[in-house]
């Protein structure tokens, strides 16, 4: 397991290292989850609990409504009886258990696109759960005394959210992809133009490191460099 610390000592610690990301915020009053990954992470997620002593998963942040990213959700806010915080936009899906696939960024990801969207509703649902808080454009747990914001950064799926940690880290969810290296860009988003400016407004938080769903860190200097090249 990987762990970055900022300035005022939060420890993130990306839990899942393969087929999807799961972070642990530690802030040394709190816990919090971002993200649950698929069913079968599910044991490797408690061992990583186990591992890091984790006693207590005070705040689960679900960045958006994907069976891969919170098929888990339902056990973990059952077993912690943490708070579960997501996008209001999303909040649907999780009531019904599955949400809707987004569209092929690539010509090579066409198919894959195309035959999940007609089978979604078998191949993508998860167990569905209660959603405690709903995040607009931006929320605070700066009332709970901590330096973390929830921003609203849309692109992948219409209620995506990316988390801000002491704005130094930012866990991005699908907003970007650290698969291959050199490239961030998503092989699946429902709105391209939207995700860029959702990349801008991550920018503009001062992070200079982003975690992604899938794959590796991301420098601030990678994404600029993306984000400047159609300019």
């Amino acid at each position: 397991m990987k762990t970055w610390t900022t300035k005022s000592g939060y420890k993130v610690t990306k839990l899942l290292p393969f087929r999807g990301n799961a972070y642990l915020i530690a802030t040394g009053t709190h816990n919090i989850l971002v993200d649950t990954g698929s069913k079968s992470s599910y044991n490797n997620l408690l061992r990583s609990f186990t591992q890091l002593y984790c006693a207590k998963i005070d705040i689960l942040i679900v960045t958006h409504a994907h069976y891969d990213h919170c098929d888990n959700t339902s056990k973990i806010k059952n077993q912690e009886g943490c708070k579960v915080i997501m996008s209001k936009y999303e909040s649907e899906f999780a009531q019904k258990g599955y949400g809707p696939l987004p569209k092929a960024t690539l010509f090579v990801t066409r198919p894959i696109a195309y035959l999940g969207k007609q089978l979604e509703r078998k191949v993508a649902p998860f167990t569905p759960f209660p959603v405690d808080v709903l995040v607009d454009e931006y929320l605070t747990l700066n009332d709970i005394g901590l330096n973390i914001e929830i921003i609203h950064t849309p692109g992948h799926s219409q209620g995506s959210i990316s988390v801000i940690v002491d704005r130094e880290i930012a866990i991005v969810g699908d907003a970007m992809f650290g698969v291959f290296p050199g490239s961030i860009f998503p092989p699946f988003a429902n709105d391209v133009p939207l995700m860029r400016n959702s990349w801008k407004k991550l920018l503009d938080t001062g992070c200079v490191l982003f975690l992604p769903g899938h794959g590796s860190k991301i420098s601030r200097e990678l994404l600029e460099a993306k984000l400047n090249r159609d300019r």
